[in-house]
């Protein structure tokens, strides 16, 4: 009964999947302008991968919706965009992974009160309710040095990333090769020992807080200082390569 239920189960997500896809919203002509103007990692793709990123970003912008917070009453082009791209680039390793879990993204204009944690934030990931929350100000900062390791928009969609994995109701968990991912976790808890010692490393000194908080700052490091990182620890890179299923040294020259 229970294969039966689970073959039953993939049949209707590869008919949704089928469905969704060719129901797609398409890019505007403004969207796909603005997405090969001010997206780098979408510019250094060859025409067969910027094509299978495309494709991907209008499966991401058909599944997600956008919400203004505070002040932001309209949501723009470039927001939808720049957020859905990031979260192209951060699951690109995946041909179908789109994190279907996280389903609204809300963006304010800068840092923000959380009634929650009773703090000021700048990004999280609330995932009881499916919620990437970004402040507009701090993405775009992240955003604007591609180099420093400081990318608000890859560190709440690693967390996301992250999370969705362990979530079994949506038919996209455990993604992560489950060797490849122990390897990492235990390399992961001797950086944050070494980053509690107060030793330097590569690393900013947050990802230090806890394997959470490093998953989502290894992140930020292995998208925008892929080489710095290979040259600190090539093994720990080569497993996050592996994890990920793909390589920004092959990117960034």
């Amino acid at each position: 009964m229970f294969l039966l239920y689970s073959l039953l189960h993939e049949i209707l997500e590869w008919l949704y999947d089928g469905v969704t896809y060719l129901n797609r919203r398409k890019l505007t002509s403004t969207e796909r302008t603005i997405l090969e103007n001010t997206f780098p990692y979408y510019q250094r793709l060859n025409q067969k991968h910027k094509d299978e990123f495309v494709k991907k970003l209008e499966m991401v912008l058909t599944d997600k919706s956008f919400i203004g917070r505070s002040d932001i009453r309209v949501i723009t082009p470039e927001m939808k965009i720049l957020i859905g791209a990031t979260i192209v680039m951060v699951t690109f390793g995946w041909d179908d992974l789109r994190l279907p879990h996280f389903s609204k993204i809300l963006i304010y204009p800068d840092s923000y009160y959380s009634t929650i944690s009773k703090q000021y934030h700048r990004g999280e990931v609330n995932p009881r309710h499916g919620i990437i929350a970004m402040s507009w100000n701090c993405f775009l900062n992240g955003m604007e040095n591609e180099s420093d390791g400081v990318n608000l928009g890859i560190h709440e969609v690693a967390h996301a990333l992250k999370l969705e994995n362990q979530i079994y109701s949506n038919g996209e968990s455990e993604f992560f090769n489950p060797e490849i991912y122990d390897d990492f976790k235990i390399m992961a808890n001797e950086e944050i020992e070494k980053i509690k010692a107060g030793n330097l490393t590569v690393f900013r000194s947050s990802a230090g807080f806890n394997e959470d908080e490093f998953f989502a700052v290894a992140l930020e490091t292995f998208f925008e200082k892929p080489h710095r990182f290979f040259e600190y620890n090539s093994v720990l890179y080569g497993t996050l390569v592996r994890l990920m299923r793909q390589d920004p040294r092959v990117w960034i020259r």
